[in-house]
């Protein structure tokens, strides 16, 4: 489809929208900020006084023939844009304006800091060719020619149809879309929100965007102007270009009429830094208002890593990348999930190795997730299991070992200079360094830290465990080794030490001893993360639908109390949440669970036609009936819905009815005495004394002997939350 026509379909869709300027001209880049271009050309539109001749000149030349009336004034791709600032003008009669363009490259960066090197290249796995040579200097991948440090490769487009098996395949070349001659027999038709039956047939441009891949894909004549920005959840440590994943073609968004967004770079498990991540969002977005308009709205999907991306996108992008969410699976961030997840290994370590947590149910005293004695474990092939396991395990080594990663693709035999995937340093801190900082001996700085954290205190404090089991265990933990003092990890996670070296508690990085030292953070990297835009603050205002399947009788790593921590941060930065609504769908036994997203993308589309036609009443003033809290059952059918199904968890009401239906958990930072909220990467310390006068301990008075091992656990003072 010819970009002119999708823009013309468009326009009779939109309403037109409030004059950038009172004034009797406006000159305004409708695909990006002014000083954030890229790739060389921007979307502009110009807005004037009728009867005025206009003129159009970028940096002197004039450029006004490329023009053409729309609904809401003039648009034109002004291309041929340098590197640096372009000096656009408009002048209408009496009339001027100039608008300064500041063009980045379509390798980047914008903001983003200093590239990522070695950067694996996978342009050729995903059709698009070997990439581009960039240098003579025997850096990046090997192809004819040379090397390619950025993997640059052109946009393609092809045509796919949805075949009757569910599955999408080449159009064949020559072919109609439809009618007798070239029409596939197994082409499905599909039904548009507006209610058009067409033929399924989807038009999709790839290419290579900030480095990474990205496909941009809609129904040919069936586009309704609404988009969706699919984002992909995982975990992964960077120096990677990425794949497109099965989301990039969303056959219930295309076959709706949605465009459908999709970046590598905006997949978490190519890499967690997501700084870069909304910067290769905003990137796509320009890309595709260039080729196709404003769209009406793009709403977000996405779940676990996703999801934290719709949250830190709204938070720190506005609507610029989406204008509305539904994070699926979500938590509020990562890089505060770290300070719990942190903890798995250790306690797990500890207790694996003391009968009294023998019974898996009792370990929900100390990590605070879900336990579960009829659960299998993956590791020891025996009943018995808990949250930690099954959901985190390997977490730890993942994101703090730099001696360690399960990046081993074939392409590295092919990347130069030889030997250079040995020099990254295989961390989380790593991959963000840009935000973190480096430390004196060249290793990223890191924020985790357990200095004056008490496991398991609220247990004590409830009377779980004894006192003397609290010793124990805050005595014998451990902490984390430093970044350079770590060593390659064992069996399972690197197979070829299995069996014998068995250590999936990563123990040989432990520090130990009775007492063992705690390790404290990095008070310039926590610094650093707290004022970069990776954590999520609370500080949003698009509406948000976040929606999970109750998965804690699986012991899955999505627990379910990660929407009420996104919700209180709300609370906790301006006192509001009202443009987040939290569903949940039952998946217990454990078989297939309903799908809510359709619901929720109808849901949402109500709640953006609200928006539009009420501007003034804000987001929340723009709620549609069923964007409410709700629950349902396996089957999709509600349970109960309102403002009270969820009373019980961040206030003191009786729990409501969707509270009572799905019992929450909460983590090992929460036992110790923290905030559900989280986010606090290193308490404030109080002396023991004045802790036990406070009566954090509950009804234990802690003899003279215990005091005494309490401040020799604690020598710094306990947390202080």
């Amino acid at each position: 489809m010819k970009a002119v026509v999708v823009l013309a379909v468009l326009a009779s869709l939109l309403p037109a929208p409030a004059y950038a300027s009172r004034a009797d001209l406006a000159l305004e880049v409708l695909s990006s900020r002014p000083d954030q271009v890229t790739g060389g050309d921007a979307l502009l539109r110009v807005r004037h006084r009728e009867g005025a001749r206009l003129r159009v000149t970028r940096d002197g030349e004039d450029v006004t023939a490329a023009f053409r009336r729309t609904r809401d004034g003039l648009t034109a791709l002004v291309t041929g844009l340098r590197t640096g600032a372009n000096t656009i003008v408009a002048t209408a009669g009496r009339e001027r304006r100039t608008l300064t363009l500041r063009n980045h490259p379509v390798e980047g960066p914008v903001f983003s800091g200093p590239h990522q090197y070695p950067f694996l290249c996978k342009t050729e796995r995903s059709g698009l060719g070997p990439p581009a040579v960039d240098n003579q200097d025997g850096q990046g991948m090997r192809v004819a020619g040379g090397w390619s440090r950025d993997c640059f490769a052109p946009a393609v487009t092809d045509r796919l149809y949805r075949s009757t098996d569910g599955t999408f395949k080449p159009l064949p070349a020559g072919g109609p879309a439809s009618g007798p001659l070239g029409r596939p027999a197994d082409m499905s038709t599909t039904t548009l929100l507006d209610g058009r039956t067409v033929d399924f047939v989807v038009r999709r441009e790839r290419g290579v965007i900030n480095r990474f891949l990205y496909s941009i894909a809609m129904v040919e004549d069936g586009w309704t102007g609404r988009a969706i920005y699919r984002f992909d959840g995982g975990v992964g440590i960077g120096h990677d270009q990425g794949t497109l994943g099965g989301n990039a073609l969303d056959p219930y968004g295309l076959g709706k009429g949605y465009a459908v967004m999709y970046s590598s770079g905006t997949r978490t498990s190519t890499h967690y830094n997501l700084i870069l991540g909304g910067e290769t969002a905003l990137m796509v977005k320009e890309r595709f208002i260039e080729q196709y308009g404003v769209p009406l709205y793009t709403v977000g999907v996405g779940g676990s890593g996703g999801a934290i991306q719709q949250y830190l996108y709204g938070q720190n992008l506005g609507d610029r990348v989406i204008d509305a969410a539904i994070p699926q699976y979500s938590y509020p961030d990562m890089v505060t999930q770290t300070i719990h997840v942190g903890d798995c290994e250790l306690l797990e370590r500890y207790m694996d190795h003391n009968p009294r947590w023998a019974r898996w149910d009792d370990r929900t005293a100390l990590i605070g997730m879900n336990a579960d004695d009829t659960v299998a474990n993956p590791y020891t092939g025996k009943q018995g299991s808990d949250e930690c396991v099954n959901g985190w395990r390997g977490l730890t080594p993942l994101t703090m070992n730099p001696r360690w990663t399960s990046n081993n693709d074939p392409e590295w035999q092919r990347m130069d200079p030889p030997g250079v995937k040995d020099t990254v340093q295989w961390t989380h801190w790593d991959d963000v360094r840009n935000v973190y900082g480096v430390d004196e001996h060249g290793y990223a700085r890191s924020t985790w830290d357990n200095v004056g954290v008490q496991y398991g205190l609220k247990a004590l404090a409830d009377g779980v465990i004894t006192p003397a089991e609290f010793l124990d265990v805050n005595a014998k933990a451990g902490s984390w080794k430093e970044a350079a003092d770590m060593v390659q990890e064992g069996c399972p996670f690197v197979q070829a030490a299995c069996p014998a070296d068995f250590d999936p508690w990563s123990a040989r990085n432990v520090t130990l001893g009775d007492p063992a030292p705690r390790r404290a953070g990095d008070p310039i990297a926590i610094g650093n993360v707290r004022r970069s835009g990776l954590v999520f603050r609370g500080d949003i205002d698009i509406p948000i639908i976040d929606w999970r399947h109750y998965l804690e009788d699986r012991l899955d790593m999505h627990d379910s109390h990660q929407s009420f921590v996104s919700r209180q941060r709300m609370l906790d930065h301006d006192g509001r949440a009202g443009n987040q609504v939290i569903w949940f769908t039952d998946a217990r036994p454990g078989g297939p669970a309903f799908d809510q997203t359709p619901q929720a993308l109808q849901v949402m589309d109500a709640w953006m036609a609200n928006i539009r036609k009420y501007p003034a009443r804000g987001v929340a003033g723009n709620k549609p009936p069923d964007a409410v809290d709700r629950c349902f059952a396996t089957d999709g059918t509600p349970i109960a819905a309102g403002p009270h199904v969820w009373d019980g968890i961040l206030d003191r009401r009786s729990p409501g009815a969707c509270t009572r239906r799905f019992p929450l958990y909460s983590t090992t930072r929460v036992v110790a005495g923290g905030p559900l909220a989280g986010g606090v990467y290193k308490c404030r310390l109080q002396p023991v004394d004045q802790a036990v006068a406070r009566g954090l301990y509950g009804s234990w008075h802690p003899t003279e002997q215990e005091r005494a091992r309490l401040k020799q656990i604690f020598p710094t003072g306990v947390c202080d939350y």
